[in-house]
């Protein structure tokens, strides 16, 4: 079993990394955790929608460049299906035992995912209606993840 976190953009950060660091030691108890970064392309200031869009492309084609093929690939997309911990204990749960053994996720940078990686994703998933930064968006789906595989162990955590 591994879980791939596919995302655009360094973390500079400690505090984020700090997290990100604590929940994939966590979860190496479990899982192997590896990531995947890929450079954020710069937005003008007062870009144009068109701009925007030529940004998400282009952040998109690095995506599906760097996305491992032998994975069940899980957009982070806002119009993407919510689940509570337990339903994301049950569909992670389920991937592994009937589908695959490797599972990437993958976050896009901070004008979102391009339609392309989008549709070459298995599955969408989404977080909230709420938008969060692309950096914090790893250190939570990292705690889900966790939390995840915690249910799954019918270990104490998540209540």
């Amino acid at each position: 079993m591994k879980i791939t976190i596919l995302s655009v953009g360094a973390i500079k950060e400690k505090y984020f990394n700090d997290a990100i660091n604590e929940y994939s030691k966590r979860l190496s108890k479990f899982t192997k955790v590896d990531f995947i970064k890929v450079n954020d392309e710069p937005i003008p200031d007062n870009a144009s929608l068109k701009e925007e869009e030529a940004i998400k492309i282009k952040e998109g084609e690095k995506l599906l460049k760097a996305m491992p093929s032998n994975s069940y690939k899980i957009a982070l997309d806002l119009k993407g299906e919510m689940l509570t911990s337990e339903g994301l204990a049950k569909k992670i749960s389920e991937i592994f035992t009937y589908g695959n053994s490797n599972i990437v996720f993958i976050i896009g940078g901070s004008l979102g995912l391009s339609p392309d990686v989008i549709k070459a994703c298995d599955y969408k998933l989404c977080f909230s209606k709420m938008t969060f930064p692309h950096k914090l968006m790893q250190v939570i789906l990292l705690e889900q993840v966790y939390r995840a595989f915690k249910i799954n162990a019918n270990e104490a955590y998540h209540k």
